[in-house]
């Protein structure tokens, strides 16, 4: 495998559009090339929205053998053409057009999806560490529109207790809640309405009983904290 368009070869990674080898090549590239790990990272980071609007459909079992019974020759009138030679391979042909339609067609989607979301960007972001300094998670905050989080180390939860998300708008308002997290890597919370949030605005995660915190307060540790700012 040639990797001389890490940016495609990053997107179609990323979307999953590699077959087995492919995937297993561009791994094992990726452990060893720096420059194709970042442009993976860029890669999820331009799909995240997608990924995490879009509910997975699994294919059905049968949808290519639907697809290559409409494609067979055996629905020619074979009287009225020659037997096909041994090496035929137009059935190959039309399953290479056939997956390259369908291919396309997904990317033009994708593509389509993303030139529309891609000129929504947060209006702060704020990474978040824990008491040793330790990076924990990021927020992106899109306003009351939603929020994203993206936890970037393991925790560990007890059944009766979950994680929750907070902000600080105001000293006057007093923290408010953004929602739990559902113990996924990236989690898309939808928050209140609450002013534009702003430079310094603090955010933080905190561990509360299950369900969240009884009170609408924090009440639990604070497991990472951070300050927002603004993108540049």
């Amino acid at each position: 495998m040639i990797f001389d368009d890490l940016e495609a070869i990053a997107d179609e990674y990323v979307l999953g559009l590699l077959d087995p080898a492919e995937q297993a090549a561009v791994e094992a590239e990726a452990n060893r090339n720096p420059a194709l790990q970042q442009a993976i990272g860029r890669a999820q980071d331009r799909f995240l929205p997608l990924d995490m609007t879009a509910a997975p459909v699994p294919v059905p079992p049968d949808l290519w053998p639907r697809i290559e019974a409409r494609l067979s020759p055996a629905k020619v009138n074979r009287a009225e053409e020659p037997p096909p030679a041994a090496n035929d391979n137009r059935l190959r042909f039309w399953r290479r057009s056939a997956f390259g339609g369908l291919a396309a067609s997904l990317l033009l989607a994708i593509g389509l999806g993303w030139s529309l979301m891609r000129s929504v960007e947060p209006l702060v972001v704020a990474v978040l560490v824990n008491e040793a300094g330790e990076v924990q998670a990021v927020v992106e905050d899109f306003g009351s529109e939603r929020a994203v989080v993206r936890l970037l180390t393991d925790v560990g939860l007890p059944a009766d207790r979950t994680l929750q998300v907070w902000t600080l708008p105001s000293k006057d308002m007093g923290p408010v809640s953004l929602g739990l997290i559902d113990g996924a890597s990236s989690t898309r919370l939808d928050p209140p309405s609450l002013p534009r949030p702003r430079d310094a605005q603090l955010y933080e995660i905190t561990l509360e009983p299950a369900g969240g915190s009884p009170t609408g307060r924090p009440t639990g540790p604070i497991l990472a904290k951070g300050f927002a700012k603004l993108p540049r």
